[in-house]
């Protein structure tokens, strides 16, 4: 057989140089193909890298950032619960306003938590006459409400006091759980009463210890009759806070930065009473009763 007829059968010879070519021509071709794919290979690592460090980056400051933009947030959900505790009484052509400390709201909108002392402190004013009242709004537009005492816990420097009148917004407590120190909170008060309104303030700062509420005296003759009766009444914990309170913070409340959970009210007089009495230059550290005490006087405990 003709060898032209047996290469194709066209009666045509095939050109090994045309295959040659095209042979190489296809391996060009393949070996950029090739190339491509591991440019963009190492194009989609180099990418998911950068993107992978800055959600890292993002992650990691995250929190910070949060805290600061999440404690405004909280504090104007915290501050319409938050109300001075005073009385008022008729004058001579005018109606004058004593404040004794702060209370907030709780329960149904119409119960207000505060320090025994607190409302202790107006005893006398009240026998003169005066009305025991809490101071709602803002400034110089604050007005008075009306209120009467509810129920008390001498123990633990507690007073619920019953709101006449309409619903104010109510905090929300947290659980009977202890908080863990460090962590960051907040307390929203009246720290120098109302000399410029009716202005709260809030302070921050962290758990620092978790301390019971009477120190171990170095002889009983340092120990007070009030002393005393506490630590028969049984020693109880309380939190020691790194932020500084004043006495119009009494009765303030204490909540978690971020979701403005109340665990704890601010006393300064009782327990600083108690735990720094044998100190000759009381310090200025602030404590706080836990609020699993005031879920008990509620009668909310579980």
């Amino acid at each position: 057989m003709n060898r032209d007829k047996a290469e194709g059968g066209t009666g045509k010879r095939v050109g090994w140089v045309e295959f040659r070519d095209s042979y190489w021509l296809l391996r060009r071709v393949v070996g950029f193909a090739t190339l491509n794919s591991t440019l963009r290979n190492s194009a989609t690592l180099v990418l998911s890298s950068v993107f992978g460090s800055i959600f890292f980056l993002s992650w990691f400051l995250m929190p910070a950032a949060g805290i600061a933009a999440t404690l405004p947030d909280t504090i104007d959900k915290v501050r319409p619960s938050v109300v001075g505790v005073g009385v008022v009484q008729k004058k001579i052509r005018r109606m004058e306003s004593t404040f004794s400390g702060t209370g907030f709201v709780v329960g149904d909108g119409r119960i207000v938590v505060t320090n025994y002392h607190v409302y202790k402190g107006l005893e006398k004013a009240r026998d003169q006459g005066a009305s025991l009242v809490v101071f709602t709004g803002r400034g110089k537009a604050a007005k008075a409400r009306p209120v009467r005492l509810l129920r008390a816990d001498k123990a633990h420097d507690l007073a619920l006091l019953q709101l006449q009148g309409g619903r104010l917004p109510a905090l929300r407590l947290a659980g009977d759980r202890l908080a863990r120190e460090g962590e960051a909170v907040a307390f929203t008060g009246f720290p120098i009463g109302m000399a410029l309104g009716l202005i709260p303030a809030t302070h921050r700062g962290i758990i620092s210890a978790i301390t019971p509420i009477a120190l171990p005296a170095s002889s009983v003759k340092a120990l007070k009759a009030e002393q005393i009766r506490r630590i028969r009444g049984g020693p109880f914990l309380v939190y020691q806070l790194d932020g500084t309170a004043y006495p119009g913070n009494s009765g303030s409340p204490v909540y978690r930065r971020d979701t403005g959970e109340v665990i704890g009210v601010i006393n300064s007089v009782f327990i600083k009473g108690g735990k720094e009495a044998a100190l000759a230059r009381p310090s200025g550290i602030s404590y706080a009763i836990p609020i699993k005490h005031v879920r008990a006087l509620l009668g909310q405990t579980h």
